[in-house]
C-alpha cells in the first residue's frame, strides 16, 4: 500500500497497463552488458500515480544509468486497488506470456505463484548483489519460503500505525501525542471523544483498511509470537484470546463512520484531516500522502496501533524474476538497481517507504521516515496478511469476503471461525 494510490487488501493498488521498452543484448546476469542490439525489460506494477509513480520513476532513473543495454518499459495497471493489475497479471501469466519482471508484496503472498511454477527462485541473486550482508537478516528470514527467497524488495512499510487529529482530541481532553497503552485504553478515548460530540471518532475504509484494524487488535491483545503463529499455524484461530481480540474489534468498528463501506482509505484519511474523525489506522504511506497534500506537520501525529508499540507489522513492495520470462538478463539488472543503494534511495526518498538495507543513511530521509527506520532496527518484525507478507492471495481474499459480511452483520463467531477456515486452505 501505499504512497497516495487506494487500494483493497489481498491485491495492491494499480491500473492502466502501461508499456515500457527496454534496451539491452547482454548475456551478463548483471545486466550491464555491452551489446549493441538493445532489449525491452518490461516491468509489471500497480504503481501510476502519486508518489507510487514518483518512487517508479526514480528506480527507471537508476537503471537508465546501471543498465544501458536495456530499455524500460513501463507496463502498469492502475485502478481497481490492486485488483486490475492482479487479474491482467494471472492472464498473462496463464497465457505463457509473463512480463520480464512484475511487482508483489513479499512472502507468503508469492506462494500462490511459486506453486504454479511461476517465479524462479533468486536466492543465488542475494549472494551475488551482496544482499545477503545489506538486508537485516529478519527480513531475509520473513522472505524466505521453504529456505528459498524469490524475490527482491524494493522497500519496507510498516502497516500498523494511527494517524490522529490533536485539535479534534482536544475536545476530549486527550494527549495526541500519546499511544493509549492498549486496545481497552483506546475504546475508552473513543468513548469519551463520541460523548464529546464526534459522532464516528474512528475513520475507517472498506476492505484492506478494515483487516488491517483487525490485525492490529489481534496483534496488541496476542502478542508478537501468537500473532505470527495464527499465520503459520502455531496458534489456534478458536482459541478464547482471539475470540477476546474480535469481541473488541467489534467494540471498535461501533465508533466508526457508517459509510465504510463505501470509501477508500483517502477518504478515511480526509474525515481525520477535517476534523470529522478523531483517528484512523492506515500505513505509513500516509506520511507521503500528507507531504503531497500539503498537510502541515502539527496538523496530525501518529503512533503505533495500541499494544504494539514493540512491534513493526512489515509489507515490502518486490520484484520477481518469472519463469520463462522475457529477457531474464535484463531482469536481473533491474533486480540488481531494485536492491542496490542508489536504487533504494531514490524509490524511497519519493515513495514514502524506508529501504530495505540495512546501511541506508537517514539523513537523506524526511521525518517520519527517520523515525521509522529506527524503529525497523529495534523492534519486533512481523507479516501483514492485508499486505501479503503473512499469507496467500486465496486466504486473503477468503478474509476480505468474511470482514465484509462481518461489518454488515457483526457476528463474532461466524467471523472467527471464517478466517480459522480461510488460514487452512492453500
Amino acid at each position: 500500500m501505499r504512497g497516495g494510490l487506494s487500494k483493497t487488501l489481498a491485491l495492491v493498488g494499480a491500473a492502466g497497463l502501461l508499456a515500457v521498452s527496454a534496451c539491452g543484448n547482454s548475456n551478463d546476469n548483471s545486466g550491464g552488458g555491452g551489446s549493441s542490439a538493445s532489449k525491452d525489460v518490461t516491468v509489471f506494477t500497480w504503481w501510476a500515480d502519486g508518489g507510487e509513480k514518483a518512487g517508479l520513476d526514480g528506480l527507471v532513473s537508476v537503471f537508465g544509468t546501471e543498465c544501458k543495454d536495456y530499455k524500460f518499459v513501463n507496463s502498469a495497471v492502475a485502478g481497481g486497488a490492486g485488483s486490475n493489475a492482479k487479474q491482467v497479471l494471472a492472464n498473462d501469466l496463464q497465457a505463457g506470456k509473463p512480463p520480464s519482471t512484475f511487482q508483489a508484496h513479499a512472502g507468503a503472498e508469492l506462494k500462490d505463484y511459486i506453486n504454479a511454477g511461476q517465479v524462479d527462485d533468486v536466492t543465488q541473486l542475494y549472494k551475488d548483489y551482496g544482499l545477503d550482508k545489506a538486508f537485516p537478516q529478519n527480513l531475509i528470514d520473513n522472505l524466505t519460503v521453504d529456505g528459498k527467497i524469490y524475490s527482491i524488495p524494493a522497500n519496507i512499510h510498516r502497516a500498523n500505525v494511527v494517524w490522529a487529529n490533536p485539535t479534534v482530541l482536544k475536545k476530549a481532553n486527550i494527549d495526541a501525542t500519546k499511544a493509549p497503552a492498549n486496545v481497552d485504553a483506546w475504546i475508552a478515548d473513543l468513548t469519551k471523544l463520541k460523548a464529546a460530540g464526534v459522532a464516528a471518532p474512528l475513520a475507517v475504509s472498506k476492505g484492506f483498511a478494515q483487516e488491517m484494524l483487525v490485525e492490529a487488535v489481534l496483534l496488541g491483545e496476542l502478542g508478537a509470537d501468537k500473532f505470527k503463529g495464527l499465520w503459520d499455524g502455531k496458534t489456534d484461530w478458536s482459541g478464547g484470546d482471539v475470540t477476546a481480540a474480535l469481541n473488541k474489534y467489534k467494540t471498535l468498528l461501533t465508533f466508526t463512520n457508517t459509510d465504510r463501506e463505501a470509501i477508500d482509505w483517502p477518504d478515511a484519511l480526509g474525515y481525520v484531516n477535517s476534523g470529522k474523525a478523531g483517528y484512523t489506522l492506515m500505513g505509513d504511506w500516509v506520511a507521503a500522502q500528507q507531504l503531497a497534500d500539503k498537510v502541515p506537520d502539527t496538523a496530525y501525529t501518529y503512533w503505533p496501533a495500541p499494544g504494539t508499540g514493540q512491534d513493526f507489522q512489515f509489507l515490502a513492495d518486490s520484484f520477481t524474476l518469472p519463469t520463462n520470462g522475457a529477457d531474464p538478463d535484463g531482469a536481473k539488472c533491474w533486480l540488481k538497481v531494485v536492491g542496490s543503494a542508489e536504487g533504494q534511495k531514490a524509490f524511497n526518498t519519493k515513495k514514502g517507504s524506508i529501504p530495505a538495507r540495512s546501511d541506508a543513511d537517514p539523513a537523506d530521509y524526511p521525518k517520519y521516515q527517520q523515525s521509522a527506520m529506527a524503529d525497523w532496527k529495534k523492534d519486533t518484525i512481523v507479516p501483514s496478511c492485508a499486505h501479503g507478507a503473512a499469507c496467500t492471495l486465496g486466504q486473503n481474499n477468503d478474509i476480505l469476503s468474511a470482514l465484509s459480511q462481518f461489518s454488515g452483520s457483526p457476528d463474532v463467531a461466524k467471523l472467527q471461525s471464517a478466517l480459522g477456515t480461510a488460514m487452512k486452505t492453500s
